[in-house]
């Protein structure tokens, strides 16, 4: 890679840039409706630091400190059998950054964080299936699709 980059896990201090991180990621995503700053940070706060907290997240620190990417996951139970399984909920990168290796080196990251778990036996993740950008990132790292799960999703008033 170009760029020296640390990956790392979140902690309290890099509450404000994933908050600005997420802004960045709702824009990615083409969101129409930016939550507000001070709500999004407590969110973050809230999901990576609460009791008990909600997820946990690697972050991207960049060579001047600036937080420029994340994968957001949770662990799951149970998975196979009585296991448990670390779920990929968001893996991001900035746009300068891509294409560098630095997606991939999330990846390992988050399979040495699951080998790492007691009990964890696998890593799972989803993506939309009109998104071929990420379709091909993940292929070119050797992943299969998954066609068995149907996704299901109903909004509640937290939205």
């Amino acid at each position: 890679m170009p760029m020296n980059v640390t990956i790392r896990p979140a902690d309290k201090r890099d509450i404000t840039a994933v908050a600005e991180l997420i802004e960045e990621i709702e824009r990615f995503y083409e969101s129409t409706e930016i939550q507000p700053f001070e709500e999004r940070r407590a969110q973050v706060e809230e999901a990576l630091f609460g009791s008990p907290p909600l997820a946990s997240a690697l972050l991207v620190e960049d060579e001047a400190g600036d937080i420029v990417g994340l994968a957001a996951y949770s662990f799951l139970w149970p998975s196979a059998g009585s296991t448990h399984s670390l779920f990929l909920k968001e893996l991001y990168v900035r746009d300068t950054l891509r294409r560098q290796g630095v997606g991939a080196r999330l990846m390992d990251e988050l399979r040495a964080v699951a080998a790492t778990r007691p009990g964890c036996s696998r890593v799972e993740w989803m993506t939309d299936r009109d998104n071929p950008g990420a379709r091909a990132f993940y292929k070119s790292l050797g992943f299969a699709e998954f066609d068995g799960k149907i996704v299901y999703r109903v909004l509640t008033s937290a939205t």
